[in-house]
């Protein structure tokens, strides 16, 4: 009569034993592929004690930012937004920063970079903005910089700050320039159209750096 027998052989690896050659091959495969992904990009945001909290904040001139290339200390630079609105960086030459949000410029100089680094990652970070106010210049009582409250203020609130208007004001185009990030926009305000208006609408915001010239 002849009888089966089965064996069962169990491989274990015993604490303090050295694992297999295959299983520390896959753990290193593991840790390389880690190691060689970017990084996400670092959520676009501010910081210092006195930069904004939101990210819709628009930069203007003055404005320090820190802008981070991912494993490219060179390309990775502390810049101060020029009066023209302007920052310049390696590779890239000078950006439009001013009228537009820090996501906005990120993508900007990730588009640009793009001829030169594959895939680049890049950070930017508002670490002081310059202090929000907007001009008023020419027929008006008070002509200077007027601060923003809460980063927001009307055309009609700006020139009640500025004391309203002298006797030769031309009321009916009143100007205001902005800068933008595809070059100087120029605005046109009718006072006394929006005092008359029925309508209720919301009287032009102004945005921080926005010149106001009444002739």
């Amino acid at each position: 009569m002849k009888t089966a027998m089965t064996i069962v052989v169990s491989l274990l690896i015993l604490p303090g034993l050295a694992a297999t050659p295959l299983a520390q091959t896959a753990t290193t495969a593991a840790r390389q592929t880690a190691d060689a992904r970017p990084p996400a990009p670092a959520p676009v945001g501010t910081s210092g004690t006195n930069a904004p909290a939101s990210t819709d904040y628009r930069l203007v001139a003055g404005d320090k930012l820190r802008i981070e290339v991912y494993k490219d200390a060179q390309l990775s630079q502390a810049l101060q937004i020029r009066p023209d609105g302007k920052v310049t960086l390696p590779l890239v030459g000078d950006v439009m920063a001013a009228g537009r949000t820090s996501v906005e410029l990120r993508d900007a100089i990730t588009e640009s970079l793009k001829e030169y680094i594959g895939n680049p990652v890049v950070t930017v970070i508002v670490t002081e903005t310059a202090p929000q106010v907007v001009y008023l210049v020419g027929e008006v009582n008070k002509p200077g910089a007027v601060p923003l409250a809460n980063g927001r203020i009307s055309i009609i609130q700006a020139l009640a700050l500025a004391g309203g208007f002298t006797v030769f004001a031309n009321k009916k185009d009143i100007r205001v320039q902005r800068k933008t990030a595809s070059g100087m926009q120029i605005l046109h305000f009718n006072y006394k159209d929006a005092l008359e208006d029925e309508s209720r609408r919301e009287p032009l915001t102004l945005l921080p750096g926005d010149t106001v010239i009444v002739k």
